[in-house]
């Protein structure tokens, strides 16, 4: 393993570039530790002295876009160093793939306890795993995005970082194209997905929602956020900003109360990471809570509920693919075929009642 590290953060080079970019690590001698490794990015704890840090780099052998996505991730974290928006602070970047073989970040270690995802399903940390404390979370988290909704993007160098205007008019063909392009990467055929097309022609021909624009999280849920220890819940910093951008940030709220109850079919059940969704908000007490704190218009919230499903559909239809061209289980990929699914038909019935 300290082979493995040395190769990935060279301690001779790295501490050079510390004593030069982040002397807030202190100087002693420099020692690191795996946090998370993984395919995507390899997460270091570095220590030289009593406050430890995190460094983010790309794997050894980086998947396609890695690089550039350490460096925007970087980027963003950095102008959030002027706001309120709960976030790690980002102390410095490297752009030179000479220190330590590809490009790299420093932030801060935060200081609290994050869900985690096994068995499927959301766990939190005691006394978070129960009511009545497990219903402020999500709550929590709302306040971390109406903090993200209110920033001046432009005002903290952010202008260049997401596509010019008609965010939400290219919404639908992005997803769509998402689902369409699974034939040619995996050789899939596709299958019938009842309300697919039904849901595709709500959102092409609803009112489209007057767009704001804004900072976008990208990958809102309770495992992507740190809490405060000890009651009530309280967000820490919101984590893994790989696919922030510029757009309307309204889509965050419609990604994070997907799997939540809703009030205009209070009865329904369906699969979930939550462990207890009736020890959560419904997705429209959430999205009045958003709407008072931003001075969005309620009426939109639906639009967005309805496009997340649309996105989570043609999004996780990719693991079917994959098992149908045995790069997965048999099992793994029936597990999703349930999930998209519902995904579908839950979004057309929902487009109904609000038609």
């Amino acid at each position: 393993m300290d082979a493995d590290l040395d190769r990935i953060a060279p301690p001779g080079p790295l501490t050079e570039w510390l004593d030069a970019h982040v002397p807030e690590l202190g100087d002693g001698p420099l020692r690191t530790s795996l946090l998370s490794g993984g395919t995507s990015n390899v997460v270091l704890t570095l220590a030289r002295g009593e406050r430890p840090m995190v460094m983010r780099r790309p794997p050894a052998v980086p998947p396609p876009g890695a690089e550039r996505g350490v460096l925007r991730e970087a980027r963003i974290l950095t102008a959030l160093n002027e706001t309120e928006v709960p976030h790690p602070v980002c102390y410095g970047s490297c752009a030179d793939d000479s220190v330590v073989g590809a490009p790299f970040y420093v932030m801060e270690k935060v200081d609290g306890w994050a869900p985690n995802l096994r068995d499927e399903k959301i766990h939190n940390e005691p006394p978070f795993d129960a009511m009545p404390y497990e219903y402020g979370i999500p709550f929590a988290i709302v306040d971390g995005l109406i903090a993200l909704a209110n920033v001046d993007y432009e005002a903290i160098g952010l202008g260049d970082y997401g596509k010019p205007g008609k965010f939400l008019e290219r919404q639908v063909d992005r997803w769509a194209g998402q689902l369409a392009s699974y034939k040619q990467r995996y050789g899939y055929e596709g299958r019938t997905l009842p309300g697919y097309a039904e849901t595709e022609d709500w959102l092409r021909h609803a009112r489209l929602p007057e767009e704001v624009r804004g900072i976008i999280h990208g990958d809102v849920g309770t495992p992507n956020m740190m809490f405060k220890w000890g009651p009530p819940a309280r967000l820490a910093a919101m984590i893994d900003w790989e696919l922030s951008t510029i757009g309307d940030p309204m889509i965050d709220m419609g990604w994070f109360t997907g799997g939540m109850r809703d009030e205009a079919d209070p009865d329904r059940t369906f699969e979930t990471a939550l462990n207890n969704p009736t020890h959560f908000p419904t997705k429209q007490e959430l999205a009045r809570y958003y709407c008072a704190g931003t001075g969005r218009d309620i009426r939109d919230f639906e639009w967005f509920s309805i496009l997340a499903k649309f996105k989570s559909g043609c999004l996780m239809e990719y693991k079917v693919a994959q098992a149908e061209a045995g790069m997965l289980p048999k099992e793994t990929g029936r597990f999703f075929a349930r999930i998209v699914e519902n995904c579908f038909k839950e979004a057309a019935e929902q487009a109904r009642r609000a038609s």
